[in-house]
Formats: C-alpha cells, sequence, structure tokens
C-alpha cells in the first residue's frame, strides 16, 4: 500500500512537471523517479528473490541503473508490440541475457485493467530490421500474439522478464489506475546506467545496506533535480 502511494504521488508530481512524464499512447505515462520517492526502495532492491534472480542471470558485480514507473488509466489503449530497447549481439548471436526488468505491482489486476501481455520467448528474437530495432511491423504481430500470456499479478507480487521479450500493454476500461513499479537491471558492460542517471542524497546513500550500495550506478548531489524523461 505504501508502494502504491509512493507511485501516485511520483506521477501526480511528474504529470505537473513539463517533461516530467513520457507519453506511451493514450492515457498511458511512464515517469522515471529518484530512489528516495520510495519509501521500501532498499528493501525491493535487495529483496532475497530480487537479488538471487540478478546474482543467478547477471553475474556477481550486477547494477541496478533504473527505478521508474508505468501507469495506465482509463482509456488507454492496445500498445503496438514492441522490446524496451535493441537487442545486443551477446542476446540474438550469443543468447546471454544482460538485463533485466522486475516489475512490482501496486494494484491486483483485473483483466479490465489493462494487463501486461508478453510474448514467451522472443527475448531471443534479432529484431534488427524491426522500427527502431524495437517494434516490429505489423504484420509479424500475429506470432506475438500466438505465445502471449496475459498477467494478472496481485498488489505486492514482483516478476522479473528480459527487457527484449516482447509485450505490450492491452487496452484498460477500469476506472482504477494500474501503476507498476519496474527496476531495471544490467550485467556489467551493458550500458543502460548512462541513459538513466540515477541521483540520491549522500544522507539517503550512507544509509543504504551495503549490498545495495554494492550494486546501485548513480551519483549524489545536495539536492535531487527534477527529472526530465
Amino acid at each position: 500500500e505504501d508502494l502504491r502511494e509512493d507511485m501516485m504521488t511520483a506521477f501526480w508530481d511528474a504529470i505537473q512537471r513539463p517533461g516530467g512524464a513520457v507519453g506511451r499512447g493514450p492515457r498511458r505515462w511512464y515517469v522515471e523517479a529518484h530512489p528516495e520517492a520510495f519509501r521500501g526502495f532498499a528493501q525491493l532492491v535487495s529483496h532475497p528473490w530480487v537479488h538471487g534472480m540478478a546474482q543467478a542471470v547477471l553475474g556477481p558485480d550486477y547494477e541496478i541503473v533504473e527505478i521508474g514507473l508505468d501507469v495506465p488509466f482509463q482509456g488507454a489503449k492496445f500498445q503496438p508490440w514492441h522490446r524496451d530497447f535493441p537487442s545486443p549481439k551477446d542476446s540474438y548471436e550469443g543468447r546471454r541475457i544482460t538485463s533485466l526488468a522486475f516489475n512490482v505491482t501496486g494494484v491486483d489486476v483485473t483483466p479490465d485493467m489493462g494487463p501486461l501481455e508478453v510474448a514467451h520467448g522472443t527475448q531471443w528474437d534479432d529484431g534488427r530490421e524491426w522500427k527502431h530495432e524495437m517494434f516490429p511491423a505489423e504484420h509479424l504481430w500475429q506470432r506475438f500474439a500466438d505465445r502471449s500470456v496475459r498477467k494478472f499479478p496481485q498488489a505486492g507480487d514482483i516478476s522479473c522478464r528480459s527487457a527484449l521479450t516482447v509485450h505490450r500493454g492491452t487496452e484498460h476500461l477500469s476506472p482504477i489506475a494500474r501503476p507498476v513499479l519496474v527496476l531495471g537491471f544490467d550485467a556489467p558492460g551493458a550500458g543502460h546506467a548512462a541513459l538513466h542517471d540515477m541521483t540520491v542524497t549522500p544522507a539517503f546513500h550512507e544509509q543504504l545496506p551495503e549490498v545495495v550500495r554494492r550494486h546501485l550506478v548513480c551519483r549524489r548531489v545536495d539536492r535531487l533535480p527534477p527529472i526530465v524523461q
């Protein structure tokens, strides 16, 4: 409940600032936020299952590079099938996963809440011929639909997937918003930290558990700047 409240507070703060939120289709936004916006940040990123998955897939020196939230509201439409960024050669040739996305839902997801639809196995698709190497052409969509699964997590559930897995948000008919926290983790050298530039204050950084400080890629600043997406 604290996480849901913090996500919605971060969203309403961001949506009021120019460049504070990114539209991802009608009535759907993405917001990157500061770790300090979430009371449970340290507990989430050091959760035994999160830590264990990151170590197993990305190695002992994994990096925490992103925290944000995706919020669809009533009226959000089906998104095009997409992945979060272009596939690196390590993945489409070497079949190595170099990044993970952890999602934590803030509500019990019902069929009318625009649940996430995931096309299993598509993390290995090459994708270099797709638009921006992320958006497959519409004539390819049936393949993703055929292997897709809709996800119905309950409040507080944590899920994990490759950020290269092709997915989409679906039509949101409910008057209840569906905020979901997004935690981005990298293997060393994957390079996504440079795209996010997380910042924390020295006082916040010092009180983090050592297991979090060791993996968190961030700058320490005296005053947190407004994030422009």
